[in-house]
């Protein structure tokens, strides 16, 4: 029979109290190393009856023994609850014990944690890392190296099922629900309320034209796996339960499913005796349930479960109803966990016939012999199953998943044992301890058995079999079964997994009861394809995952070291790609500027358009000591179709995204112009040292035509964007001494001393008025007044955003805030610095951190020299005997681009085609620049946002001027992107798209 509720909540189960009869947790049944196996269950007699509520009774067993009937006795809402997640019950606010606090108490942060977090940080317990020290699962030699995960996609259920496409990764959760990312940029695409209940088996056919599900109800849906439509819905007239597993038939174009009530059942999907009206009386949501709907006479029957989410589920454009004859009662004595077909599996059958094979609660497994022929008892049904051989025994150890490879039968059963089956001799030929817990899915793919189970864990088993020789027979399987690699891949049970090849790329994609799909890269020693320049869009990930592993953070002298590795690994990523490379000191400590040349094709040289990209591979701090970052910052971890890392999106990202598209237009031998690449070291220091190293090496850099850069975001997470000015900056201290050292404010302190502190205090109340007016006489001096043009992007720009998203505002209130972060100067004081330790004192030192936000119009020089005049003239008039010193610390014109040039309209083009598929039909198009499409049509969608930006890039106007080019600023990442905080991220969608964009911009300038 099926195995009792906790093994089988085990293999599907949430993690619910169900499951933890035989499990403490959710990661794994063994807590102690090497610890003795656990006892087989008794085997489960046959003549046992079920009640409602109650326990499971034998006519032919007795027993005085209290313990025994308790093991015998099955809740039947208990064991159901174990098959439905969507009643779980363990997700709780307050899982750290402590009593919950009020809202106002929430708002204080803890000890050494940020004040500001993301707003895609979630509040949850962040999931773990898989790289840990850990303890070994099994005491057998085998590698806990862990392959390299690419992504975790979360969802707020279960993950029962997984079936994978060219395009997409389908995900059937404990929710009901069909969840579709993208295999490509692993963003979600859809969610589908597919079923009422959990999702227990997602299946693709080979031709990839269906994608089958099945759920904990007796209803099966048919998809398009390209449209998401539900193109069938089948149930049976039999009261079957959940249905557990299905297979197909291609050649039948016949759907097998096995059920819980020990049956098969198949129904062919071109035979138009089967369907039915959608409201039919035989429809499970229509006829009426002999248990559940029976009522005593004169009594009413028990309502109907109705939820919300039912309304959801989609109407099919088909229903088949299963013949009541297309059916094998007791196909198993236990619940028909597994199916699949196979072609020409044994010799028993002919090469090219399909067969059936099944897996059971009872411990065998069955191949059926499928036929167009009905059974003999009904005519009027079109295909019959005849039983082959049953391998096995009927001792209730539970085949739970399944794979084939040739003639050779792999079974995944409960306690981690995977047994291998000769299909020609039907002899068991291993018995292997792959993990401790019940092993719920195998896949065979790459040469390689992968398998995951209860306990958390996945493996790579190398195989036995690779098919026949040369003459047809058998290879010899008397190798030894190596277990190449075990790893923990969750901290929970698996569930689910399938493989699949992208981008040259070989896939082990794994789901599990902690919400979550992870997508693991499996490749094996590189081929010669893995070395070519240009290579995939993962070799591209690859790379931006070595480049954040380097501590570039260049404001602290400790990483210096660090910043230099990083400075080199990047030149010599730039070197094997192609280009020549130099790496240009920038005197004293500071980090060192990386120059890269792409050569174009184009001769004579001289007829070459040259496109100088400016970049840095520096980035700020993060916190790698707290626990406000979810992984570790400067290892790239993938998540829900986003890229976490510091320096990822700032500036790390858009540089390999601008580098990997210079050599796919190598690789493709259309790249005509001279691209060359500046990465500077300290931009986020203020770029100390690039202005002097660039002037140095003018002649090394050679005449520029056009300046491209991209170190900005879009400002929200939907529209793409173009920027086309900037602000400047001056940063300045103020300083006022004493002549006296530090005093004691209630010994020395009178009004006959003049205070540093004080005096600090009242100059820089000087500064600004109430209204935030600068004081400064001739501050706003100069100021570019708005353009028709410009006035109209505003108004277009607050259109769109508060269309997509109402709550920002009024259209004016938002204009008027983007023009005052966007167009007009500011002044800020930013700290207060003081001598002496804490206390009473009066400082002989205070010092004032300030900066002033620069719009085009304001010359930089001219701004410092009234600022240090006003300063003076108004310190003069305290008649102090301190001294006042005004430091000016860095500084940055503004920028202001020309968004009709040749150089935007390109980068307009460009982003419009890229982006096409995700912003078509908001309307517009563009004008094409002269000789930019090579009689390409126009693309259908609307343009990118032009928009300005309140911050500031010192190095963007100095190389314009330098080089008199014009400069072009591309945004990458999205307004989320948290770049400078914790959780820095880019989506992998705009990674992948800038590149397209660089591309098509470096292609055609």
């Amino acid at each position: 029979m099926a195995p009792s509720a906790p093994d089988v909540a085990s293999c599907f189960g949430s993690g619910d109290m169900s499951c933890k009869q035989e499990e403490s947790g959710a990661s794994g049944e063994h807590k102690v190393q090497n610890q003795s196996p656990t006892s087989p269950p008794r085997p489960v007699p046959r003549n046992f009856v079920w009640r409602l509520a109650g326990r499971r009774t034998s006519s032919s067993t007795t027993s005085s023994d209290p313990g025994t009937e308790e093991d015998m006795a099955v809740d039947v809402p208990v064991l159901r609850a174990s098959f439905d997640p969507w009643n779980r019950g363990h997700d709780v606010d307050n899982q750290d014990g402590q009593e919950s606090r009020c809202r106002g108490c929430s708002k204080i942060p803890k000890p050494g944690a940020a004040a500001m977090r993301p707003s895609h940080v979630p509040t949850r317990e962040p999931s773990p890392t898989m790289t840990r020290p850990q303890s070994r699962e099994l005491d057998d030699g085998c590698s806990d190296t862990a392959p390299d995960q690419l992504q975790e996609l979360r969802h707020d259920g279960s993950v029962l099922a997984i079936a994978v496409s060219d395009k997409y990764i389908f995900a059937g959760t404990g929710k009901g629900e069909i969840v579709v990312w993208s295999l490509g940029t692993y963003q979600l695409v859809q969610t589908i309320q597919a079923h009422k209940r959990s999702v227990l088996c997602l299946l693709l056919s080979e031709d990839r034209k269906y994608l089958f599900s099945s759920a904990c109800e007796p209803i099966i849906g048919v998809w398009c796996p390209k449209t998401f439509t539900r193109l069938y819905e089948i149930y049976s007239t039999y009261d079957v339960g959940d249905v557990f597993s299905v297979a197909y038939s291609p050649q039948r174009e016949t759907l097998y499913l096995g059920t819980q009530t020990q049956a098969i059942q198949w129904v062919s999907l071109k035979d138009p005796a089967r369907r039915v009206p959608h409201d039919h009386a035989n429809h499970p949501d229509k006829r009426q349930h002999r248990f559940f709907d029976s009522r005593a006479i004169g009594g009413t029957s028990t309502p109907r479960r109705m939820e919300d989410h039912y309304s959801l589920i989609p109407k099919a454009a088909a229903v088949l109803e299963i013949d009541s004859g297309a059916i094998r009662q007791y196909a198993h004595y236990g619940w028909v966990f597994c199916m699949l077909v196979a072609k020409g599996p044994t010799v028993l059958g002919d090469p090219d016939e399909e067969v059936l094979i099944s897996g059971g609660g009872d411990g065998t497994i069955k191949l059926w012999r499928l036929s167009d022929d009905g059974p003999d008892h009904d005519d009027g049904v079109l295909g019959d199953i005849e039983e082959m051989m049953t391998l096995g025994d009927d001792d209730s150890e539970s085949v739970m998943s399944m794979a084939v490879d040739g003639s050779f039968l792999y079974a995944g059963k409960l306690r981690g044992i995977i047994e291998l089956w000769d299909l020609d001799t039907k002899q068991k030929l291993r018995v292997i301890k792959a993990h401790n817990g019940n092993v719920n899915t195998l896949r065979m793919s790459f040469g390689l058995l992968w398998s995951g189970a209860t306990g958390g864990s996945a493996s790579k088993h190398s195989t036995v079999h690779f098919g026949r020789d040369k003459n047809g027979l058998p290879q010899n399987i008397s190798q030894k079964y190596q277990c190449l690699s075990r790893w923990k891949a969750h901290d929970a049970k698996i569930l689910s997994s399938a493989v699949a090849v992208h981008q040259n790329d070989r896939l082990f994609i794994t789901g599990a009861n902690d919400n979550t799909v992870r997508v693991w890269r499996v490749n094996g020693m590189p081929t010669q394809a893995d070395h070519e320049v240009g290579g995939s869009e993962n070799m591209m990930i690859s790379s931006l995952r070595e480049f954040v592993s380097f501590k570039t953070i260049s404001s602290r002298p400790e990483f210096t070291e660090d910043c230099r590795k990083g400075a080199t690994y990047l030149g010599s990523l730039f070197k094997r790609l192609g280009a020549q490379v130099e790496v240009l000191s920038t005197g004293g400590l500071h980090n060192p500027i990386v120059y890269a040349k792409f050569s174009g094709k184009l001769e004579p040289a001289e007829k070459r358009k040259r496109i100088l990209f400016y970049g840095h591979y520096d980035v700020v701090p993060a916190d790698m000591k707290g626990d406000n970052w979810q992984t570790d910052p400067f290892k790239l971890e993938g998540r829900d179709g986003y890229l976490y890392g510091r320096g990822v999106s700032d500036n790390k990202g858009p540089i390999i995204a601008a580098l990997y598209a210079v050599s796919d237009l190598l690789q493709a031998k259309v790249l005509d112009s001279d691209i060359i690449f500046v990465i500077e070291g300290e931009e986020e220091s203020g770029s100390r040292g690039f202005q002097d190293t660039i002037r140095t090496h003018k002649d090394l850099i050679g005449h520029i035509d056009y300046v491209l850069l991209a170190n900005s975001y879009w400002l929200d997470d939907e529209v793409p964007c173009l920027t086309y000015g900037l602000r400047g900056v001056l940063h300045a201290t103020i300083c006022i001494d004493s002549k006296h050292p530090d005093l004691h404010s209630g010994v020395d302190g009178s009004n006959m001393l003049s205070e540093p502190l004080t005096d600090l205090t009242l100059l820089l109340g000087k500064l600004k008025d109430s209204k935030n007016h600068v004081k400064i006489p001739g501050f706003y001096d100069g100021i570019l007044p708005l353009t028709h043009e410009e006035d109209q992007r505003y108004d277009e720009i607050a259109r769109i955003l508060i269309r997509r998203n109402p709550a920002n505002g009024a259209p004016d209130a938002l204009r008027r805030s983007l023009m005052a972060r966007w167009r007009e100067p500011n002044l800020t004081i930013h700290r207060y610095n003081v001598s002496g330790p804490d206390g009473s004192l009066i400082s002989s030192h205070a010092t004032a951190n300030v900066s002033v936000r620069l719009v085009p119009g304001q010359e930089v020089e001219d701004v410092i020299d009234a600022l240090k005049r006003y300063l003076r003239d108004e310190y003069e008039e305290f008649g102090s005997d301190n001294t006042l010193t005004v430091r000016i610390d860095n500084k940055a014109e503004p920028w202001l681009g020309v968004p009709g040039n040749y150089i935007f309209r390109t980068l307009e083009e460009a982003v419009m085609r890229a982006w096409a598929p995700a912003a078509a039909g908001e309307g517009g198009t563009v004008a094409l620049p002269a000789n930019a499409t090579d009689g390409e049509a126009a693309p259908k969608c609307r343009k990118p946002l032009y928009i300005r930006e309140g911050g500031s890039i010192p190095p963007i106007r100095f190389l314009e001027k330098e080089f008199s080019a014009p400069a072009a600023h591309l945004p990458c990442g999205q307004a989320s992107d948290a770049a400078h905080l914790d959780n820095e991220r880019l989506r992998v969608m705009n990674l992948v798209k800038s590149r397209e964009i660089f591309s098509t911009v470096f292609r055609k300038l």
